[in-house]
């Protein structure tokens, strides 16, 4: 994030402050265009109310990005627009009513991946499965979400599309396969090391943006 920032502006706006860690929110420049640039909170929890305070400072559009673990065959870096996501996550209930599933907004998967396709990177629309349970995404849940057809696993795409929604910002999501678990052993693929893949999303991210 700091080194995006820094190709592209390195103004710090302000702060997202908690107990533990301080968040620098960054002004930079892309396409002519000014773009508040952040990392987010790992959880539903945390990114909710970090895109509470996002939109309360006065932004109205989003594109979130990073890492999810994939739950069928697909090479670290591919690329998935959500569409929608299972609500396996305790944040969304407070913000929808109870449902299994939120539908992520159409017009932001749409721009996203035409702003993608522009560039020739593909990207896979499809469903994705929120959880709070890191440790808890057993074989018996893996099979069950991907008869669902869910593509990925992550924590935060349903309890953020719950917030968009509620407080009418508009507000996509691409998501980096990770970590693998569409085997019989999980396996991690050493993620945490691909920073290439991180610099370009946020670059792709941002350039999304430009074209909501």
């Amino acid at each position: 994030m700091e080194s995006v920032a820094q190709k592209f502006g390195n103004e710090i706006l302000t702060h997202i402050c908690t107990c533990t860690v301080d968040l620098p929110v960054y002004r930079v420049r892309c396409r002519g265009e000014e773009i508040a640039l952040v990392c987010g909170f790992l959880g539903a929890a945390g990114a909710a109310a970090q895109l509470e305070e996002l939109i309360t400072m006065g932004a109205k559009k989003f594109v979130v990005c990073g890492a999810a673990g994939t739950l069928t065959p697909n090479p670290v870096g591919a690329l998935v627009a959500v569409e929608r996501a299972v609500r396996d996550e305790g944040t969304s209930f407070h913000y929808m009513p109870p449902s299994y599933e939120i539908e992520a907004d159409g017009e932001a998967v749409s721009d996203i991946v035409k702003s993608l396709e522009r560039e020739g990177i593909p990207c896979t629309r499809g469903k994705t499965w929120t959880t709070d349970g890191l440790y808890r995404e057993t074989e018996e849940k893996i099979a069950l979400r991907r008869a669902e057809n869910c593509i990925t696993v992550e924590m935060e795409a349903s309890a953020l599309a719950a917030v968009a929604r509620f407080r009418g910002v508009k507000l996509g999501q691409i998501l980096y396969c990770g970590d693998d678990l569409s085997g019989a052993e999980y396996d991690h693929r050493n993620f945490f090391d691909e920073a290439e893949i991180r610099r370009n999303l946020t670059e792709w991210a941002m350039a999304c943006v430009c074209d909501f």
